[in-house]
């Protein structure tokens, strides 16, 4: 993949992450029942670990993603460099959350699973963008 494409996929990819992270916040500030397959995504949304210093981890969430998609635009080393910090951040987060919901709360929120998904792939591209720009030029 050249830069382009991966700042293409991380810009998507955070896109869509972030409406996911804006719809549990919406969902979270006007307390309606939240759209889910399964019974788990209230059950971790109204948990203790939904919320992280008073503010709702879905908040962290949409901030990180907007963070993310404002790195991708960039091509400065420093931008590309905190993007791919942030997204390791972000999956350390993401995988305790998943640990939680499976080991603490035993329940599944698919909303979570997919963001947590795309946290992934956002990490793996930031990362591997951050690999492929060293050395280069700034510009």
């Amino acid at each position: 993949m050249n830069d382009r494409a991966l700042r293409v996929t991380l810009a998507v990819t955070a896109g869509i992450a972030g409406a996911i992270a804006a719809y549990l916040v919406v969902v979270h500030y006007r307390a309606d029942a939240l759209v889910c397959a399964t019974s788990g995504c209230e059950t971790v949304q109204r948990s203790r670990y939904a919320e992280l210093l008073g503010i709702p981890v879905a908040v962290f969430g949409l901030v990180t993603y907007v963070l993310l998609l404002a790195s991708s635009l960039s091509r400065r080393p420093a931008a590309i460099a905190v993007g791919a910090g942030l997204a390791l951040t972000a999956l350390v987060f993401a995988q305790y959350l998943a640990y939680v919901q499976v080991a603490v709360l035993h329940a599944i929120c698919v909303w979570c699973v997919a963001a947590d998904s795309l946290t992934i792939l956002i990490a793996f591209a930031a990362v591997l963008r951050l690999v492929r720009s060293e050395g280069e030029p700034a510009v």
